[in-house]
């Protein structure tokens, strides 16, 4: 999970979560005769000061190395940012920043809105350094049931 917080003591880099700051854009869409504002997420500050508007707690789970591996070996690798889905002209609610796919896509079932951005450089070597001291997840499956899933043979 992440926190967003004003910027201080309790948002410091260790082994697992980064402070990373989220630059927001609102801007209008118009389809028809309908105009609507949208939120668009433009970058991400790996060095946020007290001035950066949003900041997030990007933190690292051992139990989602699997899923960071994965992000890490894709052509793009993208952080993923969760909001609740409110009206335009509202400043959103952010209540998530993961690496995560499967975690995000928990989050678009419901109602919130969930963007992505391509993932700094740096947070990737440090996504690497994560998984390299904590060893890859193997997921262990089970052996199937003698019969199970095979025709009936009628």
């Amino acid at each position: 999970m992440s926190d967003t917080k004003e910027f201080g003591t309790e948002f410091e880099k260790t082994e697992a979560s980064w402070p990373i700051g989220i630059e927001l854009v609102e801007h209008e869409i118009t389809t028809g005769i309908w105009v609507t504002t949208q939120w668009q997420l433009m970058a991400f500050d790996i060095a946020p000061t007290e001035e950066t508007q949003h900041v997030c707690l990007l933190q690292l789970h051992k139990d989602e190395r699997s899923d960071y591996r994965f992000n890490l070996s894709s052509q793009q690798p993208k952080l993923f940012l969760v909001m609740d889905n409110e009206d335009s002209g509202e400043q959103p609610t952010i209540q998530l920043l993961t690496a995560s796919q499967t975690v995000a896509a928990q989050y678009m079932d419901g109602d919130n809105l969930v963007l992505s951005n391509d993932m700094p450089l740096a947070v990737q070597a440090w996504m690497e350094a994560f998984i390299g001291r904590h060893g890859e997840l193997i997921e262990v499956r089970r052996k199937k049931r003698k019969g199970a899933g095979r025709a009936n043979g009628n």
